[in-house]
């Protein structure tokens, strides 16, 4: 069970969650290929040798470590918006946790670069009422994030109808 669904309250439901984006694992998987290359080339060119089998060993021990890395830092962010609250959390052994309640909620903004705008990756900013400021890098969808917390912190009147998606 998650850290979130672990964390509610009695009649706190989720109504929306995310996560890192993909592209955290970019740089994890590109290492972990140099090195398995490198692995290969030591393997072709010490044609046996017990040293170049070692080497390429630890190469390739490495370059799973690397992914390894890659894959437990995106799995250990939580990002979740319920009916009462913003919840995040973040790492495995020693934990960080950003709870904050939606009527304290001052702002919530989203910066993204081109790149970010493309994938579907950008930075959150939370800010809090009493100055509290916290922000997120390589949220994945944070447009829709940020909506998700909006329409809990101010609710569409049931007669008005949803807003249309995509252009006309």
């Amino acid at each position: 069970m998650s850290y979130l669904d672990e964390t509610l309250t009695r009649g706190e439901v989720v109504n929306y969650r995310t996560g890192l984006h993909w592209t955290v694992l970019f740089w994890p998987i590109v290492i972990g290929v140099l090195l398995v290359a490198a692995a290969v080339t030591l393997l072709v060119a010490g044609a046996g040798a017990t040293a170049a089998v070692i080497a390429a060993v630890a190469c390739l021990l490495a370059a799973a470590v690397a992914v390894l890395v890659g894959i437990v830092r995106r799995s250990s962010v939580e990002i979740a918006v319920t009916n009462h609250r913003v919840l995040i959390k973040s790492g495995i052994m020693a934990r960080k946790t950003i709870e904050l309640m939606l009527g304290k909620v001052e702002s919530i903004g989203v910066e993204q670069s081109l790149a970010g705008r493309m994938a579907g990756f950008g930075r959150v900013v939370i800010r809090g009422t009493g100055g509290t400021h916290e922000v997120f890098d390589r949220i994945a969808h944070p447009l829709e994030f940020r909506r998700q917390v909006q329409e809990r912190i101010h609710p569409a009147p049931a007669d008005e109808p949803a807003p249309r998606q995509g252009m006309a």
